[in-house]
């Protein structure tokens, strides 16, 4: 599926355990363990037993609909495996609701970072933050952060990232993002060539991406800023800030690399929100 689809390797692993998830729950669900060409026939039905026992568990309305979607892959992967059609049951999946970001103001987004970049050791300071400027700065999202190779050096004004089932984008790198970058690489004690990482853990080997989560938490915290300011929470910033700022929605959509344009259009619902609650405190008959 990673090599077909070109999906990510957290997805991936996602999909091997709702695969596991699903079986295990067919099983229970029979009361017999489901073979391999039982799952070319399995009826909505069952969908509809599964799901509902994972809504039961606590699951949201937008991960029961991650899930359904893995199983369907599933099925689809089995029967193809088979030699056969895939021929899915029709079940509809829950609707995702569409929650509205909650982005830092720039005052916030750039003092997390300063925090973020006074802790600890100076060079794993330093890559910190540069990481959030990077994500506040040019929209990044975590993973493509941590994807980014030394080949990049040095930074200039624009950046070519490789973002969610291999699409490529071109994303703008304003000086503060440049600086941040140049002072992590001086700061360094491991050497940054060709196709290695360019953003190192503490021994030398691949940054871990909970680490960066790990280190706005603890930024977060000193600071006394609310629990949604989260790494994600600075490219929702970042896409926000443009917008409020006569960005257009195509222009914004190419610069987050979506692949739909309704997966922009919320913002212009975030920036309404905005501008509903300073309406509300500040008008004198709101």
């Amino acid at each position: 599926m990673a090599h077909d689809r070109r999906r990510s390797p957290h997805t991936v692993r996602a999909y091997v355990a709702t695969a596991h998830r699903f079986l295990d729950f067919l099983g229970r669900h029979r009361g017999e363990e489901v073979g391999r060409f039982g799952l070319l026939t399995v009826p909505s039905v069952d969908l509809r037993a599964f799901l509902a026992d994972r809504r039961a568990g606590g699951l949201g309305a937008a991960s029961a609909a991650r899930e359904m979607s893995a199983v369907r892959a599933f099925l689809t992967f089995a029967a193809e495996d088979a030699g056969n059609m895939p021929q899915l049951p029709r079940t509809r999946a829950p609707k995702r609701p569409r929650t509205l970001p909650r982005p830092a103001s720039p005052a916030d987004a750039m003092a997390l970072a300063e925090e973020a970049g006074e802790a600890g050791e100076e060079w794993l300071g330093a890559r910190d933050m540069a990481i959030l400027l990077l994500l506040y700065g040019s929209g990044l999202r975590v993973a493509e952060a941590m994807s980014l190779t030394a080949n990049i050096l040095p930074v200039g004004r624009t950046l070519r990232v490789t973002g969610k089932r291999g699409k490529t984008r071109v994303v703008p790198v304003v000086e503060a993002v440049q600086q941040a970058i140049a002072a992590y690489v001086a700061a360094c004690p491991y050497p940054l060539s060709g196709s290695s990482p360019l953003f190192l853990g503490a021994r030398g080997g691949p940054l871990n991406a909970d680490l960066v989560r790990r280190a706005v938490r603890s930024a977060r915290k000193r600071l006394g800023l609310p629990d949604s300011l989260t790494p994600h929470a600075l490219r929702h910033s970042f896409a926000t800030h443009l917008l409020a700022g006569g960005a257009d929605l195509r222009s914004l959509q190419e610069l987050l690399g979506h692949a739909s344009l309704s997966s922009t259009q919320i913002y212009t619902e975030v920036d309404a929100a905005r501008l509903l609650d300073v309406y509300r405190h500040a008008h004198p008959r709101a």
